[in-house]
C-alpha cells in the first residue's frame, strides 16, 4: 500500500510531529510504502498565481505542483497532518490545496455539474488544536470543519475520507494525554489499514 503523508507545521518539537513519526512508524510496520512531504521543509509557495491559472487552462501545472500532484497519484491513502488555526486549516496547507487540487487534476465538469476525479483515493485527516474538542463539538465548529474540509474538499474531489481525528486542547495537555492521543494514531493504522490492502 501506497501512503502520502501530507503535513504542515513549522515547529519541529511540535505534537503534529510526534503525530507523524508515530504514523510513519505503525505504516512501515505494516509494510506500507510510505512518502512524507513537509510543505514547510519543501518551502512551498502556497500563493495561487497567474501563472497557475494559465497552466489550468492549458490543462497543465507548473513544475512544483506537477511534482506534488505525482506523489498524489502514486498514493493509494493520504493522510494530512495540520494544526486548527482560528478555526481552520494553515495558510499553508490552504495554498497546497489551491494549487494542487487544480480544476482538471483533482475535479472537472460534467453534465451534472462537477465530477471528482480522485475518487480511487482515500483521506485520513488529523488535527491538533488548542481548544478542547468538546468545546468545538458543543459550538458546532467540528461539525463545521467537517463540512468544509471533509465534503467540501476531499468529497468534492471524490476522494473517500475514512477519518478525521481532532486531538483538543493539546497546549495543556500533559505527557499522558498525549500518549494516549498518539495511542489513537496507532489505531487508526491498526483498524483501518486491513482496509488499504
Amino acid at each position: 500500500m501506497k501512503h502520502l503523508v501530507v503535513f504542515c507545521h513549522p515547529g519541529k518539537r511540535s505534537f503534529c510531529n510526534a503525530i507523524l513519526d508515530r504514523l510513519v512508524i505503525e505504516l512501515e510496520s505494516v509494510n506500507a510504502e510510505v512518502r512524507v512531504r513537509d510543505l514547510y521543509a519543501l518551502d512551498f509557495d502556497p500563493v495561487l498565481t497567474n501563472g497557475d491559472v494559465i497552466a489550468m487552462k492549458n490543462g497543465s501545472a507548473l513544475p512544483d505542483v506537477r511534482e506534488e500532484q505525482n506523489h498524489i497519484r502514486w498514493a493509494d491513502v493520504i493522510t494530512f497532518i495540520y494544526p486548527i488555526w482560528w478555526t481552520g486549516m494553515p495558510a499553508l496547507m490552504k495554498g497546497y490545496i489551491d494549487r494542487v487540487f487544480s480544476y482538471g487534476f483533482a475535479y472537472g465538469s460534467c453534465t451534472d455539474g462537477v465530477n471528482g476525479l480522485l475518487s480511487s483515493k482515500k483521506v485520513n485527516i488529523i488535527n491538533t488544536m488548542g481548544t478542547a474538542e468538546d468545546i468545538y463539538k458543543g459550538n458546532g465548529m467540528i461539525y463545521s470543519m467537517n463540512q468544509t474540509i471533509d465534503h467540501g474538499i476531499f468529497e468534492f474531489c471524490g476522494m473517500e475520507v475514512e477519518k478525521h481525528l481532532y486531538f483538543g486542547a493539546v497546549t495543556a495537555s500533559d505527557e499522558q494525554r498525549r500518549e494516549e492521543m498518539l495511542s489513537k494514531v496507532c489505531e487508526l493504522v491498526g483498524t483501518t489499514h486491513s482496509l488499504w490492502f
